[in-house]
């Protein structure tokens, strides 16, 4: 046998000792160093791989009567591709950081009505919803960061920072320090699930993959539905400081755990950056122009005169040409791979949440619905998300993640069309409100299953850029399709509709995105 075989031997598998190498001399010394790196890397290798490499590894032994070492694979079971012990503490740590960062994205919204009015600002109040926009700031400024010097410091840079402005905004005397600090919570916020979806797909097996992506989409979105009804209750019975400082207190531990996880050796050997390496620059300039833009863009649509639907539309205009400079090469023509991966996520992202804003306002000034209706639809929402995604990464994890989507997407057509039947006078109020939770099992689906396919299509090195870009059109989804139906609800308002036909035509134009999704999906199959 060659010292090439042995070498190709080296490069196809990764096993793990189970007995350390006998010190005893013999002709194998010079390839110690060698047979040591490959004992180093990952052991989660197929079972049939590990028995390859102990074959090759008894028949160098042989040929060369090196009695003094031996080499057992079969001391103790090896890990199984799936095993999820040693992931299992930097899992929860993920997961408790990004429950926490949904809870301060989304369920503090009931709170800012109050502050603002205590703060006597509720003609600024407005600008206190700058979260989504600055969160597509703090996304690609992130990943850019992450891609340079591995998601460590950009994930405990951002937890800081989220303690931090909690404070502010708790702590705050003006609507303006409210408003500064709602805009440095998302820039925290992007940076901080960014950075999670970068260490995942860098430090985790496929096998694995999938469910803890699952996981975090879940534990992102419950927050936002479960989240507001106990915010505004505590704000209620006690104050909407305490909401805020709360957080901020609930925030330190989780912060401090994920830190200490990534800065063990085997975590940091991981999650390093090539030396070698170096991405390109973002355009923060332009990322930061196209959150400003985003922001006014709610300013065109609150409204039903000719110079809001005018501003609105130019405001769409200027998202759609300076965006382009932040996602993959190919986004707007659906290119294969990556481009076409992270237009669908705009699109899903825009369609549900559209849905989550537009439904409940449906029930309570067409319908008359009572609250219990309202929040046990937000209830069944927040269940059927985190339902559905642990299906498809526990039960469904052999299927291929495009025809996931496009079921994802489908399902979201349902909802829509249930919806559009809401709106009639004759349908039962609870018609609407299932909407909700049918468009929450399609996203249950459809979310995690494109950050999957975004990790396989990433540029190697650059899983930061493609956790930004997906991200960017995930704000810039929600913000485009609301905008657009709002502007379509006004204007159906403005000839003299009623609401319910209103209601319907807003619904109705979400189909488009649902049918053009499912049909891309099959675009977005990896390789």
């Amino acid at each position: 046998m060659t010292w090439q075989t042995f070498h190709k031997a080296l490069d196809l598998v990764w096993i793990e000792p189970r007995k350390k190498l006998s010190p005893h001399p013999t002709r194998l010394e010079a390839y110690k160093p060698l047979i040591d790196e490959m004992f180093r890397k990952d052991p989660d290798a197929p079972s049939q791989r590990r028995h390859t490499a102990k074959k090759v590894f008894d028949r160098l032994l042989d040929e060369y009567a090196a009695a003094g070492i031996s080499y057992q694979v079969g001391l103790r079971s090896p890990k199984q591709p799936g095993d999820c012990s040693p992931y299992r503490a930097a899992t929860s740590c993920f997961a408790a950081v990004m429950f926490l960062t949904g809870l301060a994205a989304l369920a503090v919204v009931p709170t800012l009505p109050t502050a603002a009015r205590d703060l006597d600002g509720v003609s600024l109040y407005p600008l206190a919803g700058c979260f989504v926009a600055a969160s597509l700031l703090g996304g690609v400024l992130g990943g850019h960061w992450a891609d340079r010097v591995g998601p460590q410091r950009p994930l405990a840079a951002g937890m800081a920072l989220a303690v931090v402005t909690l404070l502010v905004s708790g702590a705050n005397t003006s609507v303006w320090q409210l408003k500064a600090g709602r805009y440095l919570d998302g820039l925290a916020g992007g940076m901080v699930a960014v950075s999670i979806n970068t260490a995942i797909g860098q430090a985790y097996p496929d096998q694995l993959r999938p469910r803890a992506l699952a996981l975090m989409s879940a534990c992102w979105i419950v927050p936002s539905l479960i989240g507001p009804p106990v915010a505004g209750l505590v704000a209620e019975w006690w104050s909407w400081r305490a909401v805020f400082l709360g957080l901020a207190a609930l925030t330190v531990l989780p912060a401090c755990a994920v830190v200490a996880v990534l800065r063990r050796p085997s975590w940091a050997a991981t999650l390093a950056a090539p030396p070698d390496r170096r991405p390109p620059r973002p355009a923060l300039m332009v990322a930061t122009a196209v959150s400003l833009v985003a922001a006014l863009g709610q300013c065109g649509v609150s409204g039903r005169s000719i110079g809001h639907l005018l501003f609105a539309a130019g405001d769409f205009a200027l998202v759609v040409v300076f965006a382009s400079r932040l996602l993959p090469p190919g986004t707007w023509r659906a290119a294969r791979g990556l481009p076409v991966t992270v237009l669908l996520c705009g699109l899903g992202s825009g369609v549900f949440f559209t849905l989550e804003a537009y439904v409940p306002l449906l029930l309570v000034t067409d319908r008359g619905a009572p609250p219990l209706v309202i929040g046990l639809a937000f209830t069944g929402a927040a269940v059927a998300w985190a339902g559905s995604s642990w299906v498809q990464g526990r039960l469904l994890g052999h299927c291929p993640r495009h025809r996931l989507v496009m079921a994802g997407a489908l399902v979201q057509a349902a909802a829509v069309v249930v919806a559009v039947t809401g709106t009639i006078p004759a349908a039962p109020v609870y018609t609407a409100a299932s909407a909700m939770v049918i468009a929450a099992i399609g996203m249950g689906m459809y979310a995690p299953s494109l950050t999957v396919l975004s990790l396989t299509h990433s540029p190697p090195g650059r899983l930061g850029y493609a956790s930004s870009a997906m991200q960017t059109t995930q704000n810039l989804g929600q913000t485009t399709v609301l905008c657009v139906s709002s502007v379509l609800f006004n204007s159906c308002l403005g000839i003299g509709s009623t609401e319910a036909v209103s209601y319907g035509a807003a619904f109705g134009l979400l189909l488009a995105p649902c049918i053009l999704a499912a049909l891309l999906a099959a675009r977005a199959r990896s390789a």
